[in-house]
């Protein structure tokens, strides 16, 4: 690079930082800040505006997710590198869902970060190669989020209605009394509902109905 790049590495252990800020210095293309806590790091943040902030995710003061929320928030141009020792589903979802851009465990930090600015600066997501599983169980997960949806899309209002109904643990009986028809046309509609969405068993939709109670 012809022009030095500002880095911030925010992380309460000393050594970690040190070890970074050696790393990134002797690579000679980099200006590196620290910081100690969440709260001074968002500090630096604003003030100096760094191209990368690399964020333990548990910090004093404030967290890795609550500086990199603030920095969405606030529509800061700048990438954000989480750290972390967890190979967290949870912690990694979030961090997705908030664009992180880049996931570096811990225990890979001196053979990985290079690697991980030299995508994010190239405009790609960096995850550390141990953590491939949660990749895969996040994308099956929305992979199984948009069918369910594109299920519920294709149901007529009268059949989301009985889906509504059926969330709120109503039997056929009481879903043909409340909507004023009757018991075999409910059936009916719970048949088609089943056809649509491709469940089977007796108690599937049921299921079904009462995990996307928000959605229907």
């Amino acid at each position: 690079m012809s022009k030095l790049q500002n880095i911030l590495i925010a992380d309460d252990h000393t050594l970690i930082r040190n070890g970074l800020k050696q790393l990134l210095e002797q690579a000679g293309d980099y200006n590196v800040w620290e910081a100690g806590n969440g709260k001074e790091a968002l500090k630096q943040i604003r003030a100096k505006k760094p191209q990368i902030a690399i964020l333990d995710i548990e910090m004093p003061e404030m967290t890795g997710f609550e500086v990199a929320q603030i920095v969405q928030n606030e529509g800061l141009n700048i990438d954000v590198i989480f750290l972390t020792m967890y190979k967290d589903d949870a912690m990694f979802n979030n961090a997705m869902n908030i664009g992180v851009k880049g996931y570096v465990l811990k225990e890979n930090t001196v053979s990985e970060i290079m690697q991980c600015i030299t995508a994010v600066n190239a405009g790609k997501t960096y995850l550390s190669p141990a953590i491939s599983d949660l990749l895969v169980r996040r994308n099956k997960k929305l992979m199984t989020q948009a069918s369910d949806k594109e299920g519920l899309d294709q149901l007529t209002p009268a059949e989301k209605t009985i889906m509504k109904l059926l969330s709120d643990m109503k039997t056929s009986q009481e879903i043909a009394d409340e909507l004023n028809i009757s018991i075999k046309t409910v059936q009916n509609h719970r048949n088609n509902i089943c056809n649509k969405l491709d469940l089977t068993g007796t108690h599937a939709l049921l299921k079904f109905a009462v995990e996307h109670a928000g959605r229907i």
